[in-house]
């Protein structure tokens, strides 16, 4: 199964799968891909790299003797991947749709502010502006090496931007901040 390379940049790779697949085998497939997409990009042999998970922490990927930050995000349809020479990074990726409880969602885990802001939305509008206030906490809160849970104002020092998808989908990537140059 082949991946697409969406945003490379001061160290760090983004690579996404479009398929439709069962949780598990997306995990698979998408680990593969990563030690495939890390050889090519670090021009290293496939065999001296490997994906270090243990519940509860952040994914790694061992390159060589060292380690590199690695997130992962799962939607129906497609999988994302983000490696991090330099430090942490987070991704997230969500389909664009309508929710029917958006508010008590948007206040309970994106915060009052966003709730408010979710509300001036239109009908129309509301889906993509979730989806893009959704990942971007996610991300963050993977960058930082944190769980999802409620919401708390916590402020966290990073750089958030979106990533290219295929349609209906949205993506953010969190970095250290200043590693926003594309190359």
């Amino acid at each position: 199964m082949d991946s697409t390379v969406l945003w490379s940049g001061d160290g760090v790779l983004v690579i996404g799968i479009a398929a439709v697949l069962p949780r598990l085998e997306a995990r698979l497939h998408l680990r593969a891909a990563v030690r495939e997409a890390a050889a090519h990009w670090l021009k290293l042999g496939i065999e001296t790299i490997s994906v270090e998970s243990t519940p509860g922490s952040p994914p790694r990927l061992l390159l060589a003797g060292r380690a590199a930050s690695l997130s992962f995000s799962h939607d129906e349809g497609l999988s994302l991947a983000a490696i991090g020479l330099h430090g942490a990074v987070g991704i997230d990726v969500m389909r664009v749709q309508d929710i029917a409880d958006w508010f008590h969602l948007a206040r309970d885990y994106l915060g009052p502010q966003v709730a408010e802001a979710l509300s001036a939305c239109t009908d129309a509008q509301r889906p993509l502006a979730l989806a893009q206030a959704w990942t971007a906490r996610e991300a963050v809160l993977k960058y930082a090496g944190r769980q999802l849970a409620e919401w708390d104002d916590a402020a966290l020092n990073c750089h958030l931007q979106a990533v290219e998808t295929p349609q209906n989908f949205v993506a953010m990537l969190a970095t250290i901040r200043g590693q926003t140059r594309r190359v």
